[in-house]
């Protein structure tokens, strides 16, 4: 045991975890995004919070749900054909003004006890136009900030640790402000935490953009993205593997209420530490891939993340003693963050850079535009099957994808090859 302490210690404090925080345009965006994602987090619980409280209805938490995410999967392929075009530090200051708008004016209406299901609803899908541009420049934007390639891969680790400290931090921060001062101030708080984001983008120094002079048409770019990313091996097969684990392993958060009162007879307090297990797990794989030293292998842990996440839903399902659901739950958490950041990764790494911008779309559809139809798949099954079938079945299709697409490694790793070759990867 001490030996094993004594190993968490000395991959917690190495230099390889934080190595491109030495770039000053990531470490700016790290600083900024960490404040305002914690805002975002304390959004999202705050929001499903007074929809439940204005309706006491489980229909419309799922409707406020689904149309804050259905704009990713209808409008994303095309907002990647204006990324490619435009400068994507301005695009990003475009998002983050229209978020900051956004979440005050939710903070105003709440706080004048002006505010209906219907206005939040509005909202919530203005808030999923504005992701279907911020969430693939983010993506794109890293390239960027990181000037060594090699650095990547754990800039992007980076990011995810971040994501996952704020979801650790944000809901516990607004549950503590609705009991004190009420919704409004959390979604006021959350409109000032954008701040910090646009002072780092103002801050940074970053190479002349060169916009394509002139540039091609929308559709001819937008058939030229998806002909580039679906007819190469690599890529294709790597997007539907996101795509299926998105549609299938997501479901497990949408059915978390219902163990935490059915299965274990617990309350709002039994959620949270169903949640925090998950939570937590997701950082340790967050950390685990920054101390990572290269790029290559990310493939290895795709499967291995994929397969063991069907694992951990399966046992979760079966699980009637709390502990091990916990344990379970923290295996789920640590292979999603893994197999997410690690996909991430591979594209980045193999993208052309005038295409970057279309592949990030089409990587935000696949893990963003599809949860909504999981979560509709999820609560449509566990309404006949019960939930925990239901998280069996969907285990079973995360392990069985999973195994169709390590059948094409042999080939994509010889297609990938050359490519970083010429990157001096290898």
């Amino acid at each position: 045991m001490a030996k094993i302490k004594k190993s968490i210690k000395r991959t917690l404090m190495s230099p390889l975890i934080i190595r491109s925080l030495k770039h000053r345009n990531f470490r700016l965006f790290f600083g900024g995004q960490t404040i305002s994602l914690i805002g975002t987090w304390m959004t999202q619980v705050t929001t499903s919070w007074l929809v439940y409280r204005l309706t006491h209805s489980a229909f419309l938490l799922g409707l406020v749900g689904f149309t804050g995410q259905i704009p990713v999967f209808l409008f994303s392929a095309f907002a990647g054909v204006w990324i490619d075009r435009l400068n994507l530090r301005r695009i990003l200051m475009v998002t983050q003004v229209l978020a900051m708008v956004q979440s005050l004016t939710l903070a105003f209406l709440t706080l004048t006890n002006r505010i209906t299901v219907v206005e939040i609803i509005a909202l919530g899908f203005f808030q999923g136009l504005i992701n279907v541009f911020d969430m693939p420049t983010r993506q794109a934007f890293v390239v960027q900030m990181v000037d060594n390639k090699q650095d990547l891969g754990n800039a992007i680790a980076l990011n995810s640790f971040m994501v996952n400290v704020a979801r650790l931090i944000g809901p516990m921060l607004a549950g503590i402000i609705i009991a004190k001062m009420g919704e409004g101030t959390c979604f006021l708080i959350d409109g000032l935490s954008y701040i910090p984001v646009i002072l780092s983008l103002l801050l940074m120094i970053l190479p002349l953009h060169r916009p394509l002079i002139p540039p091609p048409g929308i559709f001819h770019q937008l058939k030229e993205g998806a002909r580039y990313a679906f007819g190469f091996l690599p890529i294709r097969n790597v997007l539907f593997l996101m795509a299926l684990l998105s549609l299938t392993g997501m479901s497990l958060n949408v059915l978390m209420p219902i163990f935490a009162v059915q299965i274990f007879n617990g309350d709002s307090h039994i959620l949270g530490f169903l949640l925090s297990a998950s939570g937590i797990g997701a950082l340790v794989g967050a950390i685990v891939l920054a101390s990572k030293k290269t790029v290559l292998g990310l493939t290895r842990i795709m499967v291995m993340t994929g397969c063991l996440l069907g694992v951990g839903m399966i046992l979760f399902s079966f699980s009637r003693n709390f502990w091990l659901s916990l344990f379970s739950l923290g295996i789920t958490g640590l292979c999603l963050i893994m197999i997410i950041a690690s996909i991430n990764t591979f594209l980045q790494t193999i993208v052309e850079d005038n295409k970057r911008g279309r592949l990030m779309s089409l990587f935000t559809i696949a893990f963003i535009g599809m949860a909504p139809f999981g979560s509709l798949l999820a609560g449509g099954l566990a309404k006949y099957l019960g939930a925990p079938y239901t998280l069996l079945i969907n285990g079973s299709c995360c392990i069985l994808g999973t195994l169709i697409f390590s059948r094409s490694l042999p080939s994509l790793r010889r297609l990938v090859k050359p490519i970083y070759i010429e990157k001096g990867i290898l």
